[in-house]
């Protein structure tokens, strides 16, 4: 079984989690750090655009007014609102087997562990390999959107992912939807108006939806958790090695908080 480091991290601010990631990232690319899964939450709860999403889609009185903070991700696709979930990273170099080949190969690879994991959890679920259609009117919400090697439930999106392919490394990490209103990201996006966002809430609660509705009851992120840990051992051949960051990354986390991450020149770059 191959050797990967986990982190179970506790929840974090948006900027936070999104540094953690690329100084994991750093570290993985030069050698210093094991090919690492990471578990982990958002407090408060947090919108992320993805890299190249236009800032102009954020309602930013609406964010301010919830309490909610804003942060841009590394990785593509489109906005989601993180609260209530279980988010996932998988982090290593592009040599690794389960990383290795094109985006669509390694995506795929990641995806069959994520099935076996909603599967323990009691879902019934299927991959589909949609597609984006692009010649579809623009949609800033993430979990709105087909994509390839999407997980789904009664042909509803379970889990959001995107990836971002570096130089020399690989980073993945999307989102399980556990519980609350998944309609509450309109609040946070720009609408023509508001009967343009009625209508948009409507569509998400059609394609989309969270364990706790599609199996009738909650469950905690300790138990989707635990599915994660398992899913990845025994679908993908991994030796999972609890572990923590090491101070080099918590430092270049730092300093991926302040000088970017946290920062006008990256979160409103587009």
């Amino acid at each position: 079984m191959k050797p990967w480091r986990f982190i179970s991290s506790p929840a974090a601010r948006g900027a936070w989690n999104m540094a953690v990631d690329e100084a994991v990232l750093e570290h993985s690319t030069r050698g210093e750090s094991l090919p690492t899964l990471r578990l982990y939450a958002w407090d408060p709860a947090c919108l992320s655009l993805g890299h190249s999403q236009a800032f102009a889609d954020v309602d930013r009185a609406r964010l301010a007014k919830h309490g909610w903070e804003l942060v841009r991700r590394a990785t593509g696709g489109r906005a989601i609102l993180h609260t209530d979930e279980l988010t996932y990273s998988v982090i290593g170099t592009s040599e690794e087997p389960l990383l290795n080949g094109g985006v669509l190969e390694s995506y795929n690879r990641i995806a069959q562990a994520l099935l076996f994991a909603v599967k323990k959890l009691g879902l019934a679920v299927e991959m589909k390999e949609g597609k984006n259609n692009e010649t579809t009117a623009p949609n800033p919400v993430c979990f709105e959107v087909p994509s390839t090697y999407e997980i789904t439930v009664e042909g509803r999106k379970l889990i959001g992912s995107a990836q971002a392919r570096k130089k020399d490394g690989v980073l993945q990490h999307g989102s399980l939807p556990l519980t609350g209103d998944l309609t509450r990201i309109c609040q946070a996006l720009v609408f023509e108006n508001e009967a343009a966002r009625a209508n948009a809430a409507q569509r998400l609660l059609k394609r989309a939806t969270t364990v706790e509705s599609a199996l009738g009851h909650a469950v905690t992120w300790e138990i989707a958790a635990e599915a994660f840990i398992q899913a990845f051992e025994s679908q993908l051949g991994l030796c999972l090695e609890k572990g923590e960051l090491s101070e080099s990354e918590l430092g270049r986390a730092e300093e991926l908080v302040r000088e970017k991450y946290d920062h006008p020149s990256w979160t409103e770059r587009v």
